[in-house]
């Protein structure tokens, strides 16, 4: 049985694989790290571990630590130029956040064509696999609640507030609402442009704002539950 760890900005997100498919998931606060200790203790036998993490070395440590007492090895995760049916033409390969390269190789694992690979966490990323499987590079932008949150902070009278999306906004709330998942969709439906003259070509969505974007989308769709721990599992088979 495999650990796989996606250890991202807000949250670490782990999955138990047995080669054949998923076994258990879950995901844990980094505010609340130390519950992932506990949730350690009940997982059972666990035989290897690998993960992506883009949160730090102080984060990385510390998990290196519970894992440790667990009787596992931290195994981290680095960009390849190329692996998984994936060529990475990133100017240098290895700047390339692990997270992106693992939901890279998720994506190609679980879509053989062309695709626009969109995570929607803390950041929002849209990077582009050709139907060759290479990485042809992508853009990365503030994630839909950093959008509502720094208007909160850095502006005097728009608070940090649900509101909806409408087509033409009429409160204050839904027009920040509406506003940043604009924002969020026009990037994801140009980025989609450069792969959508190649046959069956997708866009693969996941991250925690996937649910208010999914419907909103103006392009082919496929949401996923998590792209990087898809790519984990997917390396990890390989050996």
């Amino acid at each position: 049985m495999d650990l796989l760890l996606d250890v991202g900005n807000t949250r670490l997100k782990w999955g138990l694989h047995d080669g054949q498919g998923w076994r258990g998931q879950g995901a844990v606060l980094l505010s609340a790290l130390d519950g992932f200790a506990d949730v350690l203790a009940g997982l059972g036998p666990v035989d290897r571990m690998l993960g992506a993490n883009v949160a730090g070395a102080t984060v990385g440590g510390r998990l290196g630590a519970f894992l440790e007492r667990a009787g596992l090895t931290a195994e981290w995760i680095r960009p390849l130029d190329e692996g998984y049916g994936v060529c990475n033409a990133y100017l240098d390969p290895s700047r390339l956040g692990a997270d992106r390269w693992a939901a890279l190789v998720g994506a190609r694992a679980l879509h053989g064509g062309a695709a626009l690979v969109v995570t929607s966490g803390t950041a929002t990323t849209a990077d582009v696999l050709d139907g060759q499987g290479v990485f042809q590079g992508g853009v990365i932008l503030p994630g839909l609640d950093l959008m509502r949150l720094s208007l909160a902070r850095d502006t005097a009278q728009l608070p940090f507030s649900d509101g909806r999306f409408e087509r033409t906004p009429r409160r204050t709330a839904d027009a920040i609402q509406t506003g940043c998942l604009h924002a969020q969709l026009g990037a994801i439906e140009r980025m989609f442009r450069l792969v959508a003259a190649e046959p069956g070509s997708l866009c693969l969505l996941n991250g925690g704002a996937a649910a208010a974007l999914a419907p909103l989308l103006e392009c082919p769709l496929r949401e996923v539950d998590n792209l990087v721990l898809e790519g984990l599992a997917r390396m990890r088979q390989a050996g």
